[in-house]
This record gives structure tokens, C-alpha cells and sequence, in this order.
């Protein structure tokens, strides 16, 4: 062997398969140095949130409708967590946001981000902390999911925009819908995601779902401007020390009842009926995400109908169920998230109990409460809709629900109007709303569909359109009512002709 070779030999001998012998050779050919190769880049993470810190921190959350985000405040404090909710994010929040945040991000990422920046900013600028002090004492729970877009690099756009605002080190930590609390859970982790933790938090979702419905419902027809907010704050409140104390919910919700019961409202109005649905974030929050969409709608005139968390943790039931196999493999995985060792049949029917309590849960609190005639969607009956326009195993965003939703809308005459709200670009609504809904609104020509993009700009636009489409939807639900009417009237005829008979 020559001597130019032997020192070659030498450093490829330890090279253990053909991919190294390849990278080594390809490395040689552009003059990279094998022992000048950079470490991959990788997201740190801050320190975890240890029971020892428990006392003196204080956990910052938000993202969910102002009743949600409220209720679930009293409930983690009854659990004896120092908590505190954001308020609803504004533009003040999104300036923050386009600021410290990455360029071309969604809507709700700007906005989300830059609303705990705005409160840090504030804990720092009027409240005089020190940057060191909001380091240690806070932290921030955000949702996650398996989603291909914001929800899977929300934490690291989190910690970016925070370095950048000069908050390096705050913690973030995530809440994964499928495994629970990443980086925080533990032996010495304060978290502790137990069956108490789990159920204030579910009731919490659940009570502020019917306190939303209940809102929807009332404030378009009260005769008295205002007084359904007024029973609203009322029942927040009663609701909260409930949850707070850890005290049986009945009381409270009897308490409720009765306020609510004292709004004098004129159900007389013919107004329309329009369903919100859409990307999750913008079809849930109630500011300047989405123009205030809700409120707007209230203006114009419009019964509005929103969709309800307890939906969503329906779905999520509803994934774990169509994903479980009935039948035995003939060779099970035996990978990390393989079958094998696992057992379907008990599985599925963990997952169909945990469906119906929910179920009656609801159920029980909103007939107590005086939400009556609310039905909560059928998973199964929204997937078959669907599932001959979007497949079901499609999961990015909604998934097949925003299909199954419209088309139930029309079938069903549950609305006279659907809205898709969504960020601007966001691909799995966009691709649905806008691509998949044509062709339903085609075989459908009966029903009214908008969606709408939000960008935090171009309110002026968004609220053209919506008034053009409600024009449309207003001449539905008179048709509807003069139809009403003229079959009531025919009833009452007819009894007439019979008691005349007799």
C-alpha cells in the first residue's frame, strides 16, 4: 500500500457502514473538515416547574373564551396553584407580537405570543420587576398538538419572541392534548395531573361552554339593553367561588338559573341564525383576533352560535376510537406507540365512557341551569358526513368536522348562515374552506356559506362581506318564520273545524 493511502485507510477504518463511508468521501470532496462539522441546533429548555417553587410561582395562561379562561382560573386556585389569566388579546398584543415574533407567521401566533409579552412588559415597566424576578416567579401554559403548523412550533416561537423581548429563560410550558404536560411533569414536578386536577379543569370547560350558549341565546332578543351581561358576571361569579372552594356545583348553578330567568327578553325578533366554525384559535377567541366576530355579528343583528370546547375533547375521544382496531393483527408493532401488548377491546371502552360522562355532565349542569334544547354534536354522524369529501384520517386543524358541520348545517336547518373563520394561510382550514366547501355549497345550493380570512388588518373588509351574506341569510329566516306561521295557523284552523264538529 502506498504511503499517500495509508493515512486514509487510517481514518475511514473506523467507519461502520456504507451512509459514513459516503458522507466521509462527499465531505473530502468539498473540503469540509470532520473535525470543524457544527452541533445540530436544538431548542433548550428552560427549567422544569419543581414543587419547591410551587408557592412563589405564579402560572400564566389564556387563549380560550374569556368565561373558559375565568372559570378555570377558580378552579386550578381551588387546587391551591397561583394563577393568573391573561386578558383577551387585542392589537396591543399583536404589535407586540409582529415585533418580537418571526416574519410570516399565523394570526393567532402573533397574537397569542404577544400578549404574555405585553404582560410581561408590564410586570417589568409598571409594576417594577426585575427581568430576573418574572423569570423565576412566572411561568406560561400553552396548548399543543400533533398539528403541522402553528401548534407544533408554537413553544419555540414562544421562547424566541420572549429572548428577543429580553425574557431569556422563561419557562413555557406545553400541554400536549395527547400526553398531557410535556417538560413539567415528574416526581418533584408541582404539576400534579391527578384525577382532581383533570376533573376542575373539565368542569370549568364544560360550565363555560353553557354559560356561552346561554349568552348567545338570550342577549340578541333582551328587552332590557345590557342586563344579560349583567346575569352573565353574576353567574361567573357564583360559578367561580364554587370552583374555587370546591364546593357541589348545584347551588351555584340553581343561583344561575334564577338570575338568568330575570332577563325579560322578546323572542318575537326575527333574526338569523349564523354558526361560527373554522381554525380553532380564531373561531374561539372574542377580541381583535377576529375582528370581534361574535359581537359584530350581535350588532348586525344576528343570533349567533359558537362552537363548544366540550366538542372539541368529543373529537379527540372520537380519534381514539376510529384509530383503535377492532381485529387482532396478524403481527402486532412492537414500537414505542405499537399494539402489541396493548388491548383494543378495553381501550374502546374506556373511550365510550369517558364519551358519556362527559355527556351527562353537561347534560345535568345545563338542565339545571336553564339550557334546554342543546344538543351536543354526534362525532360519528359529523365523520360519516364528511367522509365522502374529506377523509377521516385527516387530522390537521378541524379535520373533517368543519365539512360535517356545514353540511349538517344545511341538511339539518340548523343555521341560516355558516362563517369559516381562519387565519390567513392557514392550510388545513384554507384547503377546507375554500377548496373542499365549494364543492359542498354546490350540492348544497341552499346554503349560505362565507369564509373569511383574519390577518389583524382589513376589519373594513371582512365586515363588508359579512353584511353582504347576512342580507341572504336575514331573507332566509323570514321565509322561515312567515312558514312557522302559516303552518301554526293551519293547525289552529283545523282544531277549530274539529271542535265545531263536536
Amino acid at each position: 500500500m502506498s504511503k499517500t493511502k495509508e493515512p486514509v485507510m487510517e481514518e475511514i477504518k473506523h467507519l461502520s457502514d456504507k451512509n459514513e463511508f459516503f458522507r466521509y468521501f462527499e465531505e473530502q470532496k468539498l473540503a469540509l473538515d470532520l473535525q470543524e462539522r457544527k452541533a445540530q441546533w436544538f431548542d433548550p429548555v428552560p427549567r422544569q416547574f419543581l414543587a419547591k417553587d410551587k408557592a412563589a410561582t405564579t402560572i400564566l395562561f389564556g387563549g380560550l373564551t374569556m368565561a373558559h379562561d375565568y372559570l378555570a382560573e377558580g378552579a386550578l386556585k381551588g387546587l391551591g396553584y397561583n394563577v393568573k389569566r391573561l386578558e383577551c388579546p387585542d392589537t396591543g398584543s399583536l404589535r407586540f407580537g409582529k415585533e418580537f415574533g418571526n416574519r410570516g407567521q399565523c394570526n393567532p401566533t402573533y397574537f397569542t405570543v404577544g400578549n404574555l409579552i405585553k404582560y410581561l412588559h408590564h410586570l417589568r415597566d409598571t409594576e417594577g420587576k426585575s427581568k430576573e424576578e418574572i423569570v423565576q416567579n412566572y411561568l406560561f401554559v400553552t396548548s399543543g398538538s400533533c398539528g403541522p403548523c402553528r401548534f407544533g412550533t408554537y413553544v419555540t416561537e414562544y421562547r424566541k419572541a420572549l429572548r428577543d423581548a429580553g425574557f431569556d429563560g422563561f419557562r413555557v410550558l406545553l400541554f400536549q392534548q395527547q400526553s398531557g404536560v410535556k417538560q413539567a411533569t415528574g416526581d418533584k414536578s408541582a404539576l400534579k395531573l391527578d384525577t382532581s386536577f383533570f376533573l376542575g379543569f373539565l368542569k370549568a370547560i364544560l360550565l363555560g361552554d353553557i354559560l356561552n350558549a346561554l349568552g348567545y341565546r338570550i342577549r340578541l332578543y333582551e328587552v332590557e339593553h345590557g342586563s344579560t351581561d349583567a346575569a352573565l358576571a353574576s353567574c361567573k361569579k357564583y360559578l367561580y367561588n364554587a370552583l374555587y372552594k370546591r364546593k357541589w356545583l348545584i347551588p351555584a348553578l340553581i343561583k344561575c338559573r334564577k338570575e338568568l330567568q330575570s332577563v325579560k327578553v322578546d323572542r318575537t325578533r326575527v333574526k338569523p341564525k349564523v354558526s361560527i366554525i373554522g381554525e380553532f384559535w380564531a373561531m374561539t377567541t372574542e377580541g381583535d383576533g377576529n375582528y370581534q366576530l361574535q359581537r359584530f355579528l350581535e350588532q348586525e343583528g344576528a343570533e349567533v352560535d359558537v362552537q363548544s370546547l366540550t366538542a372539541w375533547i368529543l373529537f379527540l375521544i372520537w380519534e381514539g376510537r376510529y384509530d383503535t382496531p377492532w381485529i387482532k393483527l396478524r403481527k402486532e408493532d412492537s414500537g414505542p406507540k405499537g399494539l402489541k401488548g396493548k388491548k383494543p377491546a378495553l381501550r374502546l371502552k374506556m373511550l365510550a365512557i369517558a364519551d358519556r360522562a362527559i355527556r351527562v355532565m353537561f347534560q345535568t349542569y345545563a338542565r339545571v341551569i336553564g339550557l334546554h334544547d342543546y344538543h351536543l354534536p354526534d362525532m360519528d354522524e359529523i365523520a360519516k358526513e364528511a367522509h365522502s369529501h374529506y377523509n377521516n384520517h385527516l387530522r390537521g386543524g378541524e379535520g373533517h368536522m368543519e365539512v360535517g358541520k356545514l353540511i349538517l348545517n344545511v341538511k339539518k336547518r340548523k343555521v341560516n348562515m355558516t362563517i369559516s373563520v381562519k387565519p390567513f394561510g392557514c392550510m388545513p382550514s384554507s384547503g377546507v374552506s375554500d377548496g373542499v366547501q365549494s364543492l359542498i355549497t354546490e350540492k348544497y345550493p341552499n346554503a349560505i356559506f362565507l369564509p373569511i380570512e383574519t390577518t389583524g388588518d382589513g376589519a373594513i373588509n371582512v365586515y363588508s362581506r359579512i353584511q353582504m351574506m347576512l342580507f341572504k341569510a336575514r331573507q332566509a329566516a323570514q321565509k322561515e318564520f312567515d312558514e312557522a306561521l302559516a303552518e301554526k295557523k293551519n293547525v289552529t284552523s283545523g282544531a277549530s273545524k274539529l271542535i265545531r264538529a263536536y
